[in-house]
């Protein structure tokens, strides 16, 4: 038994130090990372000063977060549609340029059942003529 121990007890020390620090994961980065999803994108029409994205998504949405690619918005406000009827105005008045990302706009009271998102902008194009694209993202 003496020798048994004076032969184990290092290998069970060191799993003992071992296995917690293997399990170990950063919640922050895995828990944001699977909590957001694209809700949709719209390319930006240069005639129109609005877009929607609208859809009947599962789940519930705390926080949204606006994406833009491919060019330059001047985004004035959103206004989000919940499921209940309510509306709610987000007043954005930021300048987009392309790969920027506005701030996660937290979603009042509980979490919500999103209808639609309604996009204010003017257009300021790109260099090369594509048309910008905005995304939607929502955090569950």
């Amino acid at each position: 038994m003496k020798k048994f121990l004076s032969t184990a007890l290092p290998s069970i020390a060191l799993a003992f130090l071992l296995i917690p620090a293997l399990s170990f994961t950063p919640l922050k980065n895995s828990a944001s990372a699977q909590a957001w999803e694209k809700l949709g994108q719209r390319k930006v029409n240069f005639k129109s000063d609005r877009d929607v994205i609208s859809g009947r998504w599962d789940g519930w949405f705390k926080a949204l977060q606006i994406k833009v690619r491919e060019g330059s918005i001047n985004m004035q406000k959103m206004v989000v549609h919940y499921r209940n009827g309510q509306t709610e105005d987000i007043p954005l008045k930021n300048n987009f340029t392309d790969g920027s990302e506005s701030r996660i706009i937290d979603l009042p009271g509980s979490r919500r059942l999103i209808e639609k998102v309604v996009f204010w902008y003017e257009s300021s194009g790109s260099a090369g003529g594509n048309k910008p694209v905005v995304e939607l993202w929502g955090r569950h």
